[in-house]
């Protein structure tokens, strides 16, 4: 399987969860705006949704999958498995025990993340309520990694397509209690009822994530099931691994939770943040989460096989690819921002001002999108050589980096400020990536050529949306038909001047890397 194919799997998937995940956010938006009841919603799914996304997005596969890949080759598909069960074992009852103190431990825990929720004049009740939120969704947490581990298995063995699948049950989920049951139950306009209805609904999508795909390793014959749990070298060895994997890629969600942090000061500031992210989550999903699912295995089973310089090539491919389609998407959400947000979200609880805040917001987050593909895009590059203390050494750095401006920024930027410290993180962990993977990578001069080539197209199609905004301003004071084919034209305007420019500065072709990506079946 060639890697553009792998990648168009993974992507695929990944770009209809997103949507859905857009679809859910625009429902989300309609029935609770970016009030008390928003805020507390966001700050209680924010936590296990953030270790879903460590998780669930590569970081425990950074550890496991080249354990399990080398189980495979020198042990053979039995002894592999069994290492894949005492790990899964593990998991279940490590995360399970921390559930179960976790669950009644919410108000102090809650109490560190939203402390600017405790005594809020307008909301009073929006800390407990976010504590009752958070304890029903916390379970979702013990679901990921295990779900996570199952698809690290999966992912190993070429199955891509379930564990990429799989996010899109909770939006699923999720969209039916807002679209089905919230209006079948008469609970519009009461937003605490329909606080506790999505809560559940991301309790039950945990589960059905899980059910998914425990039940595709059965039937591809991979048979994990709790065994007795022993502590060999080779799991010893998986954990010393996991901890630095985990903390090296989970920056940016300990950057977006020092955000939510310090943001729960100012009202209506983490859902203005909130709405933003799940915006610019769109193009980082389909590129950056694919890459890193797809790029780890890969190199994986290259520098197995003594291919280190088809390794090497494989990191250059995803940069070269993954920047073709992130640049002009970071471009975009900067300077068409707020008819992005007004097109999507505006209705009902979600007024002009939510758009205007949150289109503030997204300018600032989409400054560093194309640093958040690329590190998705350079990690595998430690994580395959079973390499976890650099990334980690280098993400510490990045959050104290991201702690540092958002302090700095919050009193004169206020929420803006906190997005913009993100960005500037971001690049900040590229740059030191970059500088690690020395010795065994390094940009070639054709690959950074290119990459200014596709800058330049981007800015090009900057130009042209900024014009072309101006010009059709007032679509977007309309109802939603207008400000939808406002968009529309905006998007067309832009992907044809940004290809066009592409081909003229002679940017890479998608042609040119699928050749490169392409390889055979051993």
């Amino acid at each position: 399987m060639s890697l553009l194919r792998a990648f168009s799997t993974v992507s695929g998937f990944t770009l209809l969860s997103r949507v859905l995940g857009l679809v859910r956010e625009v429902l989300l938006a309609k029935f609770l705006g970016t009030g008390g009841t928003a805020d507390a919603f966001v700050a209680g799914f924010r936590f296990p949704n953030m270790f879903r996304r460590i998780f669930g997005e590569g970081a425990f596969n950074s550890a496991f999958v080249p354990l399990f890949a080398r189980e495979l080759e020198e042990h053979g598909r039995e002894e592999a498995e069994l290492f894949a069960r005492r790990a899964f074992t593990l998991l279940l009852v490590v995360l399970g025990a921390g559930t179960l103190v976790a669950i009644p431990a919410m108000p102090l825990i809650m109490r560190v993340f939203t402390h600017g929720f405790v005594g809020d004049p307008d909301h009073p009740d929006k800390f407990d309520t976010t504590v009752t939120l958070a304890r029903i969704m916390f379970s979702y947490l013990l679901c990921m990694a295990l779900s996570a581990q199952l698809s690290g298995v999966l992912n190993t063995l070429r199955v891509f397509a379930m564990p990429a699948f799989a996010p899109v049950l909770l939006n699923l989920i999720f969209i039916t209690a807002l679209a089905v049951i919230v209006p079948l139950a008469g609970l519009a306009g009461d937003f605490y009822a329909i606080g506790l209805t999505i809560s559940w609904a991301v309790f039950f999508a945990g589960f059905a994530q899980l059910g998914a795909l425990y039940v595709t390793c059965w039937r591809r014959g991979i048979h994990i099931r709790p065994v007795a749990p022993a502590i060999t070298p080779r799991i010893k060895r998986l954990f010393t691994l996991m901890v630095p994997g985990i903390a090296a890629a989970s920056v940016q969600q300990v950057n977006l939770f020092v955000g939510t942090m310090i943001a729960s000061s100012a009202a209506g500031a983490i859902s203005y943040l909130y709405y933003a992210e799940r915006i610019y989550q769109l193009p980082l999903g389909m590129i950056g989460v694919a890459f890193g699912v797809v790029l780890l295995p890969e190199i994986t089973r290259r520098l197995r096989s003594g291919d280190e310089l088809g390794a090497r090539s494989s990191i250059s491919r995803g940069t070269e690819f993954a920047m073709l389609l992130t640049l002009p998407a970071a471009v975009a959400m900067i300077v068409i921002a707020e008819p992005i947000i007004g097109t999507l979200l505006q209705r009902d609880q979600f007024d002009a001002e939510s758009t205007r805040n949150s289109a503030a917001a997204l300018a600032g987050f989409a400054l560093g999108v194309p640093g958040y593909v690329l590190i998705k895009v350079l990690q595998p590059g430690f994580f395959a050589r079973e390499d976890m203390k650099a990334p980690m050494v280098m993400g510490g750095i990045t959050v104290g980096v991201n702690i540092a401006l958002s302090l700095a920024l919050f009193p004169a930027l206020s929420y803006v400020g906190i997005a913009i410290a993100t960005s500037v993180s971001a690049w900040v962990n590229v740059a030191l990536l970059v500088r690690g993977l020395r010795g065994f990578w390094s940009p070639p001069p054709e690959l950074l050529a290119k990459l200014t080539r596709m800058l330049t197209a981007s800015l090009t199609m900057g130009i042209a949306l900024w014009a072309g905004h101006g010009a059709i301003a007032g679509w977007f004071g309309g109802g939603f038909p207008l400000r939808a084919a406002g968009l529309a034209v905006l998007v067309a305007l832009g992907t044809g001047v940004y290809f066009g420019a592409a081909i003229a500065f002679k940017a890479a072709s998608l042609a040119d890397l699928k050749a490169n990506f392409r390889r055979r079946r051993a």
